[in-house]
């Protein structure tokens, strides 16, 4: 039987259909431990958008450990240190946009916080694959 031998430009987009696979797994149980951590302080009290912190910083935890290991793992030369600076850099800055157009949906729709809280979600996820692959996690 022949092998099949891939190309330089082949190789490149199942790598990258990889990745992508991979930061789509660890960014959806990311958002799903964001997601519960949210759904499970507001009925006991916890404003919506408080719960929405505490339901990002524990999320991040998952999604650094996640992306570190196997979405954008170490190559010599990265510093996890300097990984996790430009990583929270990148995850505050998708915070803002989170908790801006969580405010924004929660205030002017009649949208239930969950269903608003799971589009924003969705929606700030293509910017953070960009800016993690392009720079957070970036070789040195």
């Amino acid at each position: 039987m022949m092998a099949v031998r891939m190309t330089g430009l082949a190789a490149r987009a199942v790598s990258g259909i990889r990745q992508l696979s991979l930061f789509c797994a660890v960014g959806a149980t990311a958002a799903a431990v964001h997601y519960a951590v949210v759904l499970t302080l507001v009925p006991l009290g916890l404003a919506a958008l408080a719960s929405n912190v505490v339901g990002f910083l524990t999320a991040f935890l998952v999604s650094f450990r996640g992306h570190n290991a196997w979405t954008f793992p170490a190559q010599p030369g990265r510093r996890r240190s300097a990984a996790l600076h430009r990583f929270f850099r990148v995850a505050i800055a998708a915070f803002a946009v989170n908790e801006t157009l969580f405010w924004a949906l929660l205030r002017w729709t009649a949208m239930p916080y969950q269903l608003a809280l799971a589009l924003v979600l969705i929606v700030v996820a293509g910017g953070t694959f960009v800016a993690s692959k392009f720079w957070a996690f970036a070789d040195a």
